[in-house]
């Protein structure tokens, strides 16, 4: 089985073996089994958020292919607890949570990948995250070998971040998520806008609120008019989404940008701090949409192979027979030009199997 067949940049070598998991009790089983031969483990579920070196993975690639979501209660202070299996779609289970009459989950509309995956990243878009609505995540903990559920003030969750993602290392989880609760509100009216180009789409200010169906159509093409809506006829979205995290910096650094530098403020435990955002600078450092193709400068590259989307600079996308090393070739450059223009070192969002920066 070809990696690149499994992820969304298609992009990646041959798992020297692979197990697909249509049940938990199946997925716990070839996780354990792989460990029990000592492999390494690699787990794929949408593969939107993974970019596998050309070589390949020598161990055990495990497709993490549950599905199914369930209401496990319901109160009118609370809302509702929904629970829902690791290899879910994202998007499906967002649409199906609005059609059940829950809100909270539509700004996260049109997010390629698995409900198993969200809180693992603390996925997040158009100013809020999953760490808003998860309730608990349950896990297979591959050192105690038993199942361990994590309430939400136990995941840790900062910026893309999370205790999840800390205790995995190249593709491979300490805790393998099992299954997501999400506490969603009844309702017909979305949560309040926390960001300005939402807003402005749905004819709001930011902290408005207005129809959650509303702001699903909204988000779907907003994301699709940057390439960030899977689609098999547009080579923009061959891509693990946004290739770089907004980096967070002191506001000493960030009072070194030009004035028109956007700029957020976020409170992390090392205190205030302010975020910027990576696609303001790398189209500042030179490297516009399309960078890559034919006729920019970054065509020696990867020769067309690999470019910056022609929609969003923060994508790097597949034009159609583009290697791992075509992909990774891109992100070295825009990442040494940003921090050529303005000393800050851009990081990766997606995690890089057996490859680097």
């Amino acid at each position: 089985m070809k990696l690149a067949d499994l992820t969304t940049t298609a992009v990646g070598g041959d798992a020297a073996r692979y197990v697909e998991a249509t049940t938990e009790r199946e997925l716990i089983d070839a996780v354990t089994a792989a460990d029990d031969a000592g492999d390494d483990v690699l787990l794929v579920a949408g593969g939107s958020n993974l970019v596998v070196d050309d070589a390949g993975f020598e161990g055990t690639v495990i497709r993490v292919a549950t599905r199914g979501s369930s209401l496990e209660d319901l109160a009118s202070c609370s809302g509702g607890m929904i629970a829902v299996e690791a290899g879910h779609d994202w998007d499906a289970f967002v649409a199906e949570s609005l059609e059940g009459g829950f809100v909270g989950l539509e700004a996260l509309s049109g997010i390629p990948g698995s409900a198993g995956a969200t809180p693992v990243q603390n996925v997040g878009a158009y100013g809020t995250d999953v760490s808003h609505t998860i309730a608990r995540v349950r896990t297979w903990d591959r050192v105690t070998r038993q199942t361990v559920s994590f309430a939400n003030a136990d995941l840790g969750f900062g910026y893309r971040d999370s205790i999840l993602k800390r205790a995995t290392a190249n593709g491979s989880p300490r805790y393998v998520v099992l299954q997501v609760v999400f506490q969603l509100k009844q309702g017909t009216l979305g949560a309040p806008i926390g960001y300005g180009e939402l807003a402005k789409a749905v004819g709001s200010d930011v902290g408005g609120r207005v129809a959650a169906r509303q702001i699903r159509a909204a988000v779907l093409e907003l994301r699709a008019g940057k390439g960030m809506v899977l689609d098999p006829e547009d080579r923009d979205t061959y891509s693990t989404g946004s290739f770089f995290t907004n980096p967070v910096v002191d506001e000493s650094l960030a009072a070194t940008l030009p004035e028109d530098a956007p700029r957020y403020p976020v409170a992390t435990e090392s205190g205030e701090r302010v975020k910027l955002s990576a696609a303001w600078l790398i189209d500042r450092a030179g490297f516009g949409k399309g960078y890559g193709l034919e006729g920019t400068d970054g065509f020696p590259l990867a020769e067309g192979r690999a470019a910056l989307s022609t929609k969003h600079t923060l994508a790097i996308t597949n034009r159609g027979d583009a290697t791992a090393s075509d992909i990774l070739a891109v992100a070295r450059a825009v990442r040494a030009g940003v921090a050529d223009k303005y000393g800050i070192t851009l990081h990766n969002e997606p995690l890089l199997i057996n490859c680097a920066l």
